[in-house]
């Protein structure tokens, strides 16, 4: 079977692609058949050695697939050869066949093509364990959503939208916000051509915004939190702008608001049952047709560098995956 393996730290166009043997499931694992692989701006980070976590050289990258059972390790219960799966798996996605624990895999329904479910668990499960889990976010209260034509963003504008807060979707684009507004943004600020904070000002009307969510870092985290409403919840996904921010305390103090981390995958280590349950109730939108994943491009297994390039050059909007070799 055909792999992406990086073999040595450096940017994407230095993975290389290898034919593997088979792989075997060992007790409570599973080897899925990738039909479809998540690809997330922190595997840019993986591969680079810049992440807060790092596997040993040489590894797979990839930390999100969907795709078929094809083979159970002894002790797996509740599964069989040809389910259709969403799998967390931290690293090994990049690849035909991926091994995964049986504990952190979830059922997925037959209406919803691989691709699109692909994108759910890290960007959809993200987003909803940060608007509901971590920031408790409730009908009538207004988000603000940095990088909001990214995978996480969009899934935050749409999210937002359904649990009936008002959202203020940024990026850095025309054509990025278009994107927002098709998702149900009720108001949109470019942050490169505008004042973010005189904008935030006036559209909630110096009240403030009650949730940010912030996968962005960089100077723009500060700004936001500055325009935050008393007791409201910052939370912090991720830094897509290359700084992490050092936040002045004086900040949560004053406006007696909450800075809140969210990580994803390790909710799912921790919470597995949690997790299993979140992602439930995201399939359960998608087929009722209330969340639709968007997917801008689909890329090959030879062609990881073209996707994980178009992540840093800040090219997509919503989420790519990989596809089979």
């Amino acid at each position: 079977m055909k792999a992406i393996v990086c073999k040595a730290w450096g940017p994407p166009q230095s993975l290389l692609i290898e034919d593997r043997p088979a792989l075997s499931a060992g007790a409570g694992q599973v080897v899925v058949r990738m039909k479809a692989a998540s690809v997330k701006f922190s595997d840019t980070l993986v591969i680079q050695n810049k992440y807060q976590t790092q596997p040993e050289l040489p590894f797979v990258p990839g930390g999100e697939v969907t795709g078929v059972v094809s083979s159970l390790g002894s002790g797996v219960e509740g599964w069989k050869v040809g389910d259709r799966v969403n799998a967390q798996t931290t690293y090994g996605g990049y690849a035909e066949e991926v091994l995964v624990d049986a504990a952190r895999m979830t059922a997925i329904p037959d209406s919803i093509e691989f691709a699109a479910a692909t994108g759910l668990s890290s960007t959809y499960g993200t987003a909803y364990y940060a608007l509901v889990d971590r920031g408790r976010l409730r009908a009538g209260e207004t988000l603000l959503v940095l990088g909001a034509s990214g995978g996480v963003g969009l899934a935050a504008v749409e999210l937002g939208k359904l649990l009936g807060a008002r959202v203020i979707a940024c990026a850095s684009s025309p054509e990025k916000l278009a994107v927002c507004r098709a998702k149900g943004a009720d108001e949109t600020i470019n942050y490169v051509a505008e004042d973010m904070r005189a904008r935030v000002k006036a559209i909630t009307k110096g009240n403030g915004v009650d949730v940010i969510i912030d996968p962005v870092g960089g100077a723009y985290s500060e700004a936001a939190l500055r325009d935050m409403a008393w007791g409201g919840r910052h939370l912090v996904i991720g830094f897509t702008a290359g700084d992490i921010p050092r936040i002045p305390l004086n900040l949560p103090l004053i406006k007696g608001c909450e800075i809140v981390g969210v990580w994803i995958g390790a909710f799912a280590k921790h919470e597995p049952a949690k997790h299993r349950a979140n992602a439930q109730q995201l399939w359960a939108w998608m087929a009722q047709g209330k969340i639709k994943p968007h997917i801008s491009a689909s890329y090959p297994l030879e062609r990881v560098a073209d996707a994980l390039n178009a992540l840093i050059e800040r090219k997509v909007s919503g989420k790519i995956v990989l596809t089979p070799a």
